[in-house]
Protein backbone atom coordinates (compact mmCIF):
# COMPACT_ATOMS: atom_id res chain seq x y z
CA UNK A 1 0.00 0.00 0.00
CA UNK A 2 1.54 3.29 -0.63
CA UNK A 3 1.48 6.16 1.65
CA UNK A 4 -0.29 9.28 1.31
CA UNK A 5 1.20 11.82 2.51
CA UNK A 6 -0.32 15.46 2.98
CA UNK A 7 2.45 18.15 2.71
CA UNK A 8 2.49 21.10 4.65
CA UNK A 9 2.79 24.72 3.41
CA UNK A 10 5.87 25.17 5.85
CA UNK A 11 7.85 22.94 4.56
CA UNK A 12 9.47 25.10 1.91
CA UNK A 13 11.17 26.96 5.32
CA UNK A 14 12.92 23.89 5.76
CA UNK A 15 15.68 25.34 3.52
CA UNK A 16 16.47 27.67 5.89
CA UNK A 17 16.90 25.60 9.44
CA UNK A 18 17.53 21.79 10.87
CA UNK A 19 14.55 22.28 12.61
CA UNK A 20 11.44 19.40 12.06
CA UNK A 21 9.01 22.39 10.76
CA UNK A 22 5.99 21.29 8.02
CA UNK A 23 6.78 17.87 7.72
CA UNK A 24 3.22 16.45 6.67
CA UNK A 25 1.23 14.18 7.79
CA UNK A 26 0.08 10.37 7.10
CA UNK A 27 -3.21 10.12 7.68
CA UNK A 28 -3.23 11.48 11.40
CA UNK A 29 0.53 10.04 11.60
CA UNK A 30 3.89 11.47 10.81
CA UNK A 31 4.73 10.30 7.28
CA UNK A 32 6.84 6.60 7.33
CA UNK A 33 10.17 8.84 6.18
CA UNK A 34 10.13 11.80 8.75
CA UNK A 35 9.55 8.97 11.73
CA UNK A 36 12.37 7.41 10.39
CA UNK A 37 14.65 10.35 10.16
CA UNK A 38 13.69 11.04 13.79
CA UNK A 39 14.97 7.76 15.18
CA UNK A 40 18.05 8.43 13.47
CA UNK A 41 18.57 11.66 14.57
CA UNK A 42 17.94 10.25 18.25
CA UNK A 43 20.64 7.96 17.93
CA UNK A 44 23.05 10.11 16.18
CA UNK A 45 22.62 11.92 19.04
CA UNK A 46 22.59 9.06 21.69
CA UNK A 47 25.95 7.96 19.78
CA UNK A 48 27.34 11.23 20.55
CA UNK A 49 26.98 10.92 24.29
CA UNK A 50 28.17 7.63 24.77
CA UNK A 51 31.20 7.79 21.67
CA UNK A 52 34.30 7.80 23.83
CA UNK A 53 36.90 10.11 22.39
CA UNK A 54 39.83 9.02 20.66
CA UNK A 55 42.39 10.76 22.65
CA UNK A 56 45.31 9.77 20.38
CA UNK A 57 43.40 10.73 16.93
CA UNK A 58 43.05 14.45 18.35
CA UNK A 59 46.28 14.81 19.95
CA UNK A 60 47.48 14.06 16.20
CA UNK A 61 45.54 16.10 14.39
CA UNK A 62 46.03 19.07 16.77
CA UNK A 63 49.79 18.33 16.70
CA UNK A 64 49.65 19.51 12.88
CA UNK A 65 48.64 23.13 13.75
CA UNK A 66 50.65 25.66 12.66
CA UNK A 67 51.32 27.58 15.62
CA UNK A 68 49.95 24.81 18.40
CA UNK A 69 52.57 23.43 21.07
CA UNK A 70 51.89 19.92 21.66
CA UNK A 71 48.60 18.81 23.42
CA UNK A 72 48.26 17.29 26.85
CA UNK A 73 46.16 15.16 28.46
CA UNK A 74 44.54 14.86 31.70
CA UNK A 75 41.41 13.22 33.66
CA UNK A 76 38.68 14.25 35.86
CA UNK A 77 37.38 12.63 38.44
CA UNK A 78 34.83 10.79 36.77
CA UNK A 79 36.52 7.18 36.23
CA UNK A 80 34.91 6.47 33.23
CA UNK A 81 31.46 7.23 31.11
CA UNK A 82 28.96 5.85 33.02
CA UNK A 83 30.60 7.81 36.34
CA UNK A 84 30.37 10.56 34.55
CA UNK A 85 26.93 11.06 33.32
CA UNK A 86 25.91 9.68 36.80
CA UNK A 87 28.04 12.27 39.05
CA UNK A 88 28.43 15.76 36.76
CA UNK A 89 30.66 17.09 39.79
CA UNK A 90 33.29 14.43 38.89
CA UNK A 91 33.61 16.02 35.80
CA UNK A 92 34.44 19.53 36.75
CA UNK A 93 37.22 18.49 38.61
CA UNK A 94 40.33 17.09 37.78
CA UNK A 95 41.67 13.49 39.11
CA UNK A 96 43.92 13.64 42.59
CA UNK A 97 47.30 13.91 42.06
CA UNK A 98 47.13 15.79 38.22
CA UNK A 99 50.24 17.98 38.17
CA UNK A 100 50.24 20.60 35.02
CA UNK A 101 53.46 23.34 34.55
CA UNK A 102 52.64 26.62 36.23
CA UNK A 103 53.78 28.59 33.38
CA UNK A 104 51.24 31.44 33.68
CA UNK A 105 49.73 31.73 30.00
CA UNK A 106 47.88 34.75 29.36
CA UNK A 107 45.15 32.03 27.78
CA UNK A 108 44.65 28.11 28.86
CA UNK A 109 43.29 26.34 26.00
CA UNK A 110 41.30 23.53 27.20
CA UNK A 111 39.29 21.03 25.14
CA UNK A 112 37.11 18.63 27.31
CA UNK A 113 35.09 15.81 25.59
CA UNK A 114 31.93 16.54 27.33
CA UNK A 115 28.46 15.44 25.95
CA UNK A 116 29.59 15.24 22.20
CA UNK A 117 33.08 13.76 21.68
CA UNK A 118 31.75 13.72 17.94
CA UNK A 119 31.69 17.51 18.14
CA UNK A 120 35.25 17.91 19.48
CA UNK A 121 36.84 15.22 17.50
CA UNK A 122 35.39 17.02 13.99
CA UNK A 123 35.70 20.45 14.94
CA UNK A 124 38.04 21.01 17.77
CA UNK A 125 41.27 21.60 15.21
CA UNK A 126 39.93 23.75 12.86
CA UNK A 127 38.68 25.70 15.72
CA UNK A 128 41.99 25.62 17.52
CA UNK A 129 43.83 26.55 14.30
CA UNK A 130 41.46 29.76 13.96
CA UNK A 131 41.60 31.02 17.32
CA UNK A 132 45.34 30.74 17.03
CA UNK A 133 45.47 33.19 13.75
CA UNK A 134 42.96 35.35 15.89
CA UNK A 135 44.90 35.54 18.81
CA UNK A 136 48.57 36.86 17.66
CA UNK A 137 50.11 38.60 20.57
CA UNK A 138 48.62 36.58 23.21
CA UNK A 139 50.27 33.99 24.86
CA UNK A 140 48.75 30.37 24.62
CA UNK A 141 48.89 27.84 26.64
CA UNK A 142 49.37 24.04 25.09
CA UNK A 143 46.16 22.57 24.44
CA UNK A 144 45.23 20.36 27.43
CA UNK A 145 42.43 17.51 26.26
CA UNK A 146 39.96 17.08 29.48
CA UNK A 147 38.78 13.17 29.63
CA UNK A 148 35.23 12.82 30.82
CA UNK A 149 35.03 16.66 31.45
CA UNK A 150 33.07 19.47 31.97
CA UNK A 151 32.58 23.17 31.41
CA UNK A 152 34.25 23.94 35.33
CA UNK A 153 37.40 21.38 34.85
CA UNK A 154 38.67 24.62 33.04
CA UNK A 155 39.01 26.41 36.23
CA UNK A 156 41.29 23.75 37.71
CA UNK A 157 43.30 23.46 34.93
CA UNK A 158 44.02 27.70 34.93
CA UNK A 159 44.75 27.48 38.67
CA UNK A 160 46.92 24.98 38.40
CA UNK A 161 49.07 26.29 35.17
CA UNK A 162 48.30 30.10 36.98
CA UNK A 163 46.47 31.24 33.67
CA UNK A 164 45.04 35.00 33.66
CA UNK A 165 42.24 33.37 31.46
CA UNK A 166 40.87 29.95 29.87
CA UNK A 167 38.83 29.17 27.53
CA UNK A 168 36.86 25.40 27.11
CA UNK A 169 36.16 24.14 23.80
CA UNK A 170 33.53 21.52 24.46
CA UNK A 171 30.90 18.95 23.31
CA UNK A 172 27.58 20.05 23.66
CA UNK A 173 24.94 18.41 24.84
CA UNK A 174 23.01 16.84 21.60
CA UNK A 175 19.95 18.26 19.98
CA UNK A 176 17.63 16.25 17.35
CA UNK A 177 19.21 18.12 14.80
CA UNK A 178 22.85 18.84 16.11
CA UNK A 179 24.96 15.59 17.48
CA UNK A 180 28.70 17.63 16.60
CA UNK A 181 28.17 21.00 18.12
CA UNK A 182 31.01 22.80 20.11
CA UNK A 183 30.61 25.34 22.53
CA UNK A 184 33.27 27.98 23.76
CA UNK A 185 32.85 29.00 27.67
CA UNK A 186 35.35 31.97 28.63
CA UNK A 187 36.70 33.20 32.23
CA UNK A 188 38.68 35.64 32.76
CA UNK A 189 40.66 35.23 36.07
CA UNK A 190 39.32 31.85 36.85
CA UNK A 191 39.14 29.65 39.92
CA UNK A 192 37.93 27.22 41.65
CA UNK A 193 34.27 27.56 42.81
CA UNK A 194 33.27 29.83 40.19
CA UNK A 195 28.83 30.35 39.08
CA UNK A 196 28.39 30.26 35.25
CA UNK A 197 27.41 33.51 35.73
CA UNK A 198 31.41 34.19 35.39
CA UNK A 199 31.43 32.64 32.02
CA UNK A 200 30.63 33.69 28.13
CA UNK A 201 29.57 31.02 26.12
CA UNK A 202 29.80 31.10 21.97
CA UNK A 203 27.84 28.33 20.86
CA UNK A 204 26.95 25.85 18.15
CA UNK A 205 30.26 25.39 16.38
CA UNK A 206 30.01 23.33 13.68
CA UNK A 207 29.89 23.13 9.60
CA UNK A 208 25.41 24.09 9.57
CA UNK A 209 26.07 26.67 12.28
CA UNK A 210 28.71 29.16 13.67
CA UNK A 211 32.16 28.83 11.54
CA UNK A 212 35.71 28.35 13.23
CA UNK A 213 36.23 31.55 11.62
CA UNK A 214 33.69 33.54 12.95
CA UNK A 215 33.49 31.82 16.53
CA UNK A 216 37.41 32.96 17.01
CA UNK A 217 36.51 36.19 15.49
CA UNK A 218 33.63 36.27 18.50
CA UNK A 219 35.51 35.44 20.97
CA UNK A 220 38.94 38.10 19.94
CA UNK A 221 35.91 40.54 20.42
CA UNK A 222 35.38 39.15 24.16
CA UNK A 223 38.84 38.41 25.06
CA UNK A 224 40.05 42.21 24.06
CA UNK A 225 36.64 43.33 26.04
CA UNK A 226 37.74 41.41 29.22
CA UNK A 227 41.37 42.72 29.56
CA UNK A 228 39.72 46.28 29.63
CA UNK A 229 36.85 45.40 32.57
CA UNK A 230 39.47 43.00 34.11
CA UNK A 231 35.80 40.33 33.98
CA UNK A 232 33.85 37.91 32.21
CA UNK A 233 30.32 36.71 32.26
CA UNK A 234 27.01 38.78 32.57
CA UNK A 235 29.36 42.11 32.93
CA UNK A 236 30.78 41.42 29.39
CA UNK A 237 28.70 41.78 26.84
CA UNK A 238 29.45 41.33 22.88
CA UNK A 239 28.96 44.42 21.22
CA UNK A 240 30.84 43.67 18.30
CA UNK A 241 29.49 44.20 14.92
CA UNK A 242 27.52 41.93 12.57
CA UNK A 243 29.57 38.95 10.97
CA UNK A 244 29.36 38.52 7.07
CA UNK A 245 28.74 35.34 5.22
CA UNK A 246 26.66 33.98 8.50
CA UNK A 247 24.45 32.57 6.46
CA UNK A 248 26.33 30.64 3.60
CA UNK A 249 25.45 27.42 4.42
CA UNK A 250 21.73 26.01 3.36
CA UNK A 251 20.82 25.27 6.95
CA UNK A 252 21.83 28.55 8.78
CA UNK A 253 19.82 31.26 9.10
CA UNK A 254 18.30 33.48 11.72
CA UNK A 255 15.87 30.86 12.45
CA UNK A 256 18.61 28.31 13.53
CA UNK A 257 18.96 28.25 17.38
CA UNK A 258 21.55 27.45 19.46
CA UNK A 259 22.46 23.78 20.35
CA UNK A 260 21.34 23.82 24.22
CA UNK A 261 24.54 24.32 26.46
CA UNK A 262 26.54 21.82 28.67
CA UNK A 263 27.03 22.65 32.03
Amino acid sequence: MVERVTDNPWRSLRRFTDARIGIGRAGVSLPTAELLAFQMAHAQARDAVHQPLDVARLTADLGRIDGALPALTVQSKAADRADYLRHPDKGRRLAAGTTLLSDAPDLAIVIADGLSSRAVQDHAPAMLSALIAQMRGVRLSAPIIAVQGRVAIGDDIAAAMNAAAVLVLIGERPGLSSPDSLGLYFTQNPGPGLSDARRNCISNVRPAGLLPDHAAARFAYLYAQAQVLGTSGVALKDNSAPLDGLAQNAATSFLSLPAGHNR
